[in-house]
């Protein structure tokens, strides 16, 4: 089992890879990288990774890396790849030369369909909610991990994705925690917008033009809304 997250130069299909951290549950082996895919970090992303072009300039395209050699001698049908928002994870590997072989879990949709009463889902808020961050440090001796780690550092979001993982393996096992990954969320709730807070079904009632548009004119919505949406049209 790997935990791995990545960091970007943004969050379009276009954008690439800058760095990658992941833990290996069988070996409690970690890694971590920064690679060059040629692509320009603008300020916007630096703001949030701290990644600037000069700490990249001399480093390998990731297929050139060690951390690409280490993921692909565990890219077999037998692992299972943990990750939050592992679509966008997959697509940003697929990109660069990994196409991931294994099985999947997700601890973004596994997070929603088991703790639908969260307010927000995003790594960092559920550090906080669910009081992750009280065992970080346990873990990171467990794994031999010196460094201070901090959020939007790959590494460090793949320790608080380790964490989740094991939250959230108290309440379904790994079988149905695949299962899951897959499975679409049914969503209560929009979280932004003019009817942010507000819940889809009595939009659905009171104002269906504004839902019907929402899938119309944005491209990026997000997978779970969108089927959330369609199914209270």
């Amino acid at each position: 089992m790997i935990f791995l997250d990545l960091e970007t130069t943004g969050l379009e299909e276009s954008d690439t890879i800058v760095s990658l951290g992941l833990l290996n549950k069988t070996t409690k082996e970690y890694r971590y990288a920064l690679v060059n895919e040629g692509k320009k970090i603008p300020p916007e992303a630096s703001s949030i990774h701290h990644i600037t072009k000069e700490m990249i300039v001399e480093k390998p395209p990731f297929v050139a890396s060690e951390m690409y050699q280490y993921l692909q001698k565990y890219n077999s049908s037998t692992n299972i790849l943990v990750s939050h928002n592992s679509n966008f994870v997959l697509q940003k590997l697929a990109n660069a030369g990994v196409l991931w072989q294994g099985r999947v879990i997700d601890t973004l949709r596994t997070t929603k369909h088991l703790i639908p009463e969260c307010e927000q889902f995003s790594l960092q808020f559920l550090r906080y909610e669910l009081r992750l961050y009280k065992k970080e440090t346990a873990l990171k001796q467990v794994y031999g991990i010196k460094d201070a780690l901090f959020a939007h550092h790959a590494l460090g979001d793949a320790l608080v994705c380790h964490l989740l993982f094991d939250y959230l393996s108290q309440m379904a096992d790994v079988e149905a925690l695949v299962q899951l990954s897959s499975e679409n969320v049914l969503l209560e709730k929009l979280d932004f917008g003019k009817y942010k807070g507000h819940y889809i079904e009595e939009i659905a009632q009171n104002d269906r033009a504004y839902l019907e548009w929402m899938l119309q004119s944005l491209s990026d919505l997000d997978e779970d809304l969108h089927y959330s949406i369609e199914y209270n049209l």
